[in-house]
Formats: C-alpha cells, sequence, structure tokens
C-alpha cells in the first residue's frame, strides 16, 4: 500500500474522479444524443456529419491512448486529468462558437483529444498509478459513479439548449469543465508516488511481453473490440431497432430506460462481492448476460424489459471487468501503459461501429443487425474464456 495517496483518502479521490467521469462521458460520449438534432435544424448541417464528430473525436482519442497511458505512467495521472478538463473545455468552446461544420467538426477533434485523456481508461490507470495492486474496489466504485453520467447529463443537455439554445449549451459544458472538473482534480486527486530508479517495477514496465502475455493482450483487445462495437451499437441504434419489432416509439425509449438503472444495480452487486473472486469471473458472467440478452431480442420474444435488464447488468459489469481484469493479469506495474495501449482498438471499434450497424440495418434489415449483433456478443463469450486458459 502506497500511504503517500492513501493519506488523501480514497473515498475524496474516487468521488472526484467519480464527478469528472460523469461530466467528462455526459459532455462528450451522451453529447449528441440531445444536442444533434437541435444543431442539424438550427444550422442546416447534415445530421450524418453532425453525429459523425462522436465518431471523429473517438479517432483521435484511440490514436492518442498509448501515449496517454506512458504520460500516466511517468508522470501520474493528475496533470492529464487536468489537461483533459481543459481540452474538453477548449472544444466546447469551439462547438459553440462555430461559425460553420469545418469548425464544428474541428472542435470535435479537440473534444476527442480530452476523450482520450479524461475517459474511463485514464481515470483507471490514475487509480491503477495511485493504489497499485490494490486499485480494483476503486475501480469498481467509479464505475458505479460512471453509470449515472447519462442519467445526469441527457436532462441536464435537454434543459440547456431549452434555456439557452445548444451554442450556449456548449459553453455551459465548457464552464463545468473550468470550474468544477479542473479544481476536483487538481484539489483532490494526489500527485503519484515517483517510481524509484532500478527498482522492480521499473524494469517490468521495460520488459517487452512474452509469449503467453501477447496472447493475453491480444485476446483482452478483442474482448475490447467486441464489447466497445456492441455497446455503441445498442446506444445509438436501440430505438430503430425495437420499432422494426413493432414497439412504438414511446415504449422503446421507455424500455431503453432500463439498461441504465440496470447498470447500476449489477455494479452495486459487484461491489459487495468485496473482489473476492478473480476479475476473469466478472468478464465472463458480464459477456454471458450480454449475449443472453442480446439473444432474447434476436428471437423476436416478447420480454423486451427482461432482454435489456440482462443486457444493461452484463455492460455494466464489463465496465468494471475493462478495468481490473488487465490489474490482475498483466499486475500494477506495467498497468497504465498497457491499459493505454489496450484503449486504442476499443475505441476504434466504438467510433466506426454506428456506420457498421447502419449499413446492416439498411441493407439487411432489422433481422441482420440483431444477428450481428449476436454473433459479436457470442465471439466476445468465447474470448472470455479463452482468457482462462493463458491466465
Amino acid at each position: 500500500m502506497r500511504p503517500d495517496a492513501v493519506g488523501r483518502g480514497r473515498l475524496a479521490v474516487i468521488s472526484a474522479l467519480g464527478v469528472v467521469e460523469i461530466l467528462a462521458w455526459g459532455s462528450s460520449f451522451y453529447l449528441p444524443a440531445v444536442l444533434a438534432g437541435p444543431i442539424a435544424a438550427d444550422t442546416g448541417w447534415p445530421l450524418a456529419w453532425v453525429v459523425g464528430g462522436l465518431s471523429i473525436g473517438l479517432l483521435v482519442a484511440a490514436f492518442a491512448s498509448p501515449r496517454v497511458g506512458l504520460a500516466i505512467h511517468r508522470h501520474g495521472g493528475r496533470p492529464v486529468l487536468a489537461l483533459a478538463a481543459l481540452l474538453l473545455a477548449a472544444g466546447h468552446v469551439v462547438l459553440g462558437l462555430a461559425p460553420n461544420l469545418p469548425v464544428f467538426l474541428a472542435g470535435w477533434l479537440v473534444i476527442g483529444l480530452g476523450m482520450g485523456c479524461g475517459l474511463y481508461d485514464p481515470a483507471f490507470a490514475t487509480l491503477g498509478r495511485l493504489y497499485g495492486a490494490e486499485a480494483r474496489p476503486a475501480i469498481t466504485t467509479l464505475t458505479l459513479w460512471g453509470g449515472f453520467a447519462s442519467t445526469v447529463c441527457w436532462p441536464l443537455s435537454a434543459l440547456l439548449v431549452e434555456q439557452v439554445g445548444w451554442r450556449g449549451a456548449c459553453l455551459a459544458y465548457a464552464g463545468l469543465h473550468l470550474v468544477v472538473t479542473l479544481p476536483l482534480v487538481l484539489g483532490l486527486v494526489p500527485p503519484a508516488p515517483a517510481a524509484e530508479p532500478g527498482t522492480a517495477g521499473t524494469h517490468r514496465m521495460a520488459e517487452p511481453l512474452t509469449a503467453r502475455e501477447r496472447r493475453v493482450f491480444l485476446l483482452m483487445a478483442g474482448v475490447l473490440v467486441l464489447g466497445g462495437a456492441v455497446m455503441t451499437l445498442v446506444s445509438v441504434h436501440l430505438i430503430a431497432l425495437l420499432q422494426a419489432r413493432g414497439v412504438a416509439l414511446a415504449a422503446a425509449v421507455s424500455y431503453g430506460a432500463l439498461i441504465g438503472p440496470a447498470q447500476v444495480a449489477a455494479r452495486v452487486v459487484e461491489m459487495a462481492a468485496k473482489g473476492r473472486h478473480h476479475p476473469l469471473w466478472t468478464l465472463t458472467v458480464a459477456m454471458i448476460l450480454v449475449a443472453l440478452g442480446l439473444a432474447l431480442l434476436a428471437a423476436g420474444l416478447p420480454a423486451v424489459g427482461v432482454a435489456l435488464v440482462l443486457y444493461g447488468a452484463g455492460n455494466g459489469i464489463y465496465s468494471i471487468a475493462r478495468g481490473t481484469v488487465p490489474l490482475a493479469l498483466f499486475g500494477p506495474d506495467r498497468y497504465p501503459v498497457l491499459v493505454g495501449r489496450l484503449a486504442r482498438p476499443g475505441l476504434v471499434a466504438q467510433a466506426l461501429a454506428p456506420s457498421l450497424g447502419a449499413m446492416a440495418l439498411t441493407y439487411g434489415g432489422a433481422d441482420a443487425a440483431y444477428a450481428l449483433l449476436f454473433a459479436m456478443a457470442a465471439a466476445n463469450v468465447g474470448l472470455a474464456v479463452a482468457l482462462w486458459s493463458v491466465r
């Protein structure tokens, strides 16, 4: 245990990072869900390009992630998360003042850098750098906070659009990052303890992966690619998929609202277990629940609510597993660096997934889209099982 980090109070650190993650996710990944329509209606810019800003941001985040992980290993997460707040604020100022579509998309380039420095993976790496092998409970608790990002920011975004318009909403988020996120990071996230030259940890970080570790890395990267693609496809296309099964719009929105509480409830159950089982169990159960939920949806069975609760529960604890499994499999010394490297393929998959889903819906209909989702989820169950053999 590292006393200089623990002395600052883990609860305060995790709570601060929890608020940071709510605002980081709510003002980036979840932003187009509320603002895209008003932006397109006000400006006349094509809706596909307005929504595509998020894909651009995710791609930028993907290519920044390995360097972000390395920076957190060398300097700790505090300066990186502070930079994320500044980048997200600057990007939202560009969005709010954008006179044309190219400038608007340039704003998403800046936001993408902020996402690469400030979403889950950098936050997980920060906790790993602070608490080492004991970071698992902190990571689990942080995802519980993050589960409220859409719950908090979707209504907030809608209120801001109603009161000050979409441009005012973007500027308001810029202000929140400057007056809330940045002070929380600088005031409550402690500097990481300096790594002593010549220690085992320093040598471990410099060592290349062994053949077994490379297999583990590739399997985990595959899990993140498929998991990120499934999560993004469901987030973007769920309402259209439910309507294709004959579910009315209002009912589809109500069904979709079940996912958030299911995610949080599953994370609470995982927290209650207090880390008594290996994180691979969390990952395996998560993938099975996601596959079961999507199988029910694909089969066209009437239990839509049950299907989405299963999916939401699986997706909720998957967020925990993506942070805790690499810590358990690779150890704390190389954790920030490897988390940064692992983040890249998952973010690329998230960036491309909406277009992939749209193509499936356009050329194959809802049945093809459901089949695609279930196939990816089932493949992820296989990858999670395969990780047991090389752990």
